[in-house]
């Protein structure tokens, strides 16, 4: 039979069936509910106690965001939730992809709008970064560092007004909400509680504990001699090998810093010559041109390519850089010298560095998209 013969009748049944589709994709109730009334809804906080491996360093949670079950639970949602966007393609997940060790595996980021110009940072033990955020150290929490990407308009493209308005009228995320914070209506929902909860779930992402090299520090294995060799040349314990120069600024147990170098990646004849300022381009400090922060080595086989702008694609173009020496500029690290490693050395120091390695991170179920 002809659609177009169809009864009057037929057209308001299909009508009424697709406006009830859009409905239970987008749980997105009238735009009336803003104000509803949550205090119905239980707010029973329970603290979250992180499980934090033998040797790492206390866990600083900030005062006004402490962690707790249906924070994380939250926090986790949003992170996966392609709804902070523009247009509903991008999540923090996309950039940060727990099967990739919480990166993406590009040299370029992509957005909503085009590529970004860095590559993803590891989120991996990012709860114990305490002096700055991103590349150049824009964010001084990590709950500035969620803020951000919502409104960039390569990244994520959307307006936080926005933002606030889709959580509002979510009824899901009234519920959500209302564990999480004890607010009393829904129109209390906004960008402040949204970052605070996404930071909570990111400071649950950390190691297992259970790599070699924990393994190793804990007495329970020893090292092969390959791994052995690498290990006392990337600490600098042996005087009779030369000095990997690695522990300086990938310093144990976390195997990064807080701080922020010149590792030779850009020359320049002065200190105003590099095409990305880094860290100097947010101080306004000259000195601080071309620095970035210091990545963590853990899971490093997972996060290629390496660098702030995904340059070197395999571990071996890593070593061999810094073993080189790195470009010339003003302010480069004095860490970075020609160190002369024979190619049996550069291969232990690779086979310590893999004993960095953690796969249980990339299938926590904890870490999982929850939808």
């Amino acid at each position: 039979m002809n659609f177009l013969n169809k009864a009057p009748g037929f057209y308001f049944i299909v009508m009424m069936c697709c406006i009830g589709l859009y409905r239970c994709h987008d749980t997105i109730d009238s735009p009336g509910v803003a104000d509803v009334d949550l205090t119905h809804i239980p707010y029973q906080p329970i603290p979250y106690l992180p499980d934090i491996p033998t040797g790492f360093p206390a866990l600083e949670q900030p005062v006004d965001n402490p962690m707790t079950i249906d924070g994380i639970r939250l926090g986790r949602k949003l992170f996966y939730d392609p709804i902070l966007s523009i247009d509903s393609t991008i999540s923090c997940s996309s950039c940060h992809q727990q099967p990739k060790s919480f990166t993406d595996q590009l040299d370029f980021s992509p957005g909503v709008s085009g590529n970004t110009h860095r590559s993803s940072i590891s989120l991996l033990n990012v709860a114990f970064q305490y002096h700055g955020f991103f590349w150049d150290g824009r964010a001084a929490t990590l709950e500035l560092q969620a803020l951000q990407p919502i409104e960039n308009v390569i990244e994520m493209g959307e307006s936080w007004e926005n933002v606030e308005t889709k959580l509002r009228r979510n009824s899901g995320y009234q519920s959500d909400f209302r564990k999480a914070f004890g607010i009393e209506s829904a129109s209390m929902i906004n960008r402040d509680l949204a970052t605070k909860a996404i930071s909570q779930f990111e400071r649950t992402i950390i190691s297992g504990g259970n790599t070699r090299y924990d393994r190793f520090v804990r007495g329970e294995i020893f090292l092969n001699d390959n791994e052995t060799n690498g290990y006392l040349m990337f600490f600098n314990v042996d005087p009779v090998l030369p000095d990997a120069q690695c522990g300086h600024c990938h310093t144990a147990p976390l195997f990064g810093t807080t701080d922020y170098f010149n590792n030779g990646l850009q020359e320049s004849a002065d200190l105003e010559g590099f095409a990305d300022k880094g860290l100097g381009a947010i101080t306004g400090k000259a000195s601080d041109n071309g620095k970035f922060k210091t990545p963590t080595l853990r899971n490093l086989v997972f996060t290629a390519p390496y660098m702030h702008d995904g340059r070197f694609t395999t571990i071996q173009q890593v070593v061999e850089h810094y073993t080189s020496g790195g470009k010339f500029s003003p302010n480069k690290s004095a860490f970075l010298n020609n160190l002369h490693l024979t190619e049996s050395q550069k291969s232990d120091l690779i086979s310590f560095i893999l004993t960095l390695t953690d796969s249980s991170v990339l299938t926590n179920p904890a870490y999982k998209n929850p939808f």
